[in-house]
Formats: structure tokens, sequence, C-alpha cells
């Protein structure tokens, strides 16, 4: 089983979403909230969340977000062109150490 039935990952560096049941990930919004939590500990979540920003996907849930997250996200920040590149310069910003 893979994160999404079209994840472009291989299944071995998936955790917790190896035993879920795929239509978990494409369910309603009550049952996409639970389906969230799979995505907690995946080692490509990052990647899993850019392919569905980059791409537009619409249904189910990519990188930790559901439908309705990502969308709205694409409303507040329509202009960018790559999303990997966005949310590593926020990974990093997060990495480096506050002045006090």
């Amino acid at each position: 089983m893979r994160c999404v039935t079209t994840c472009p990952f291989p299944r071995e560096v998936h955790l917790e979403a190896r035993a879920a049941d795929s239509e978990d990930l494409f369910a309603d919004a009550v049952e996409q909230r639970r389906a969230t939590t799979l995505c907690a500990g995946c080692l490509v979540r990052t990647e899993c969340l850019v392919e569905a920003l980059d791409n537009r996907l619409e249904f189910g849930v990519w990188g930790g977000m559901t439908e309705r997250e990502r969308g709205a996200l694409l409303r507040r920040r329509p202009g960018v062109a790559s999303w990997r590149n966005v949310l590593e310069q926020a990974r990093h910003a997060c990495e480096q150490p506050r002045a006090s």
C-alpha cells in the first residue's frame, strides 16, 4: 500500500501509511482528519505535499494536508511556481537558531 493510490514514492519509504487502507486517504472530510495523522511520521511527507501542490491535485490527503487545506493554501499563494522551494525555505528558517 502506498500513502495514496497515486503516490510517486516507493512503498519502502513509508511508515504507518503502509498499514492504512488507501480509501482512508480519499474519504469524506471527517475521515480525512484521521487520515492526516498517517502522514505525521512519513519520511517523504514534504515531497508528497509538493507533488500535490505543484500538480494541483484536488482529491485525497497528500503530505498531511486535506484537499480543503491545500486549496486554501493555493488560493493564498497563487503565484508559487515551485512549492519545493517554498517548503525548503520554510524548513531552513525554522531550523535556524533564534537570536535572543
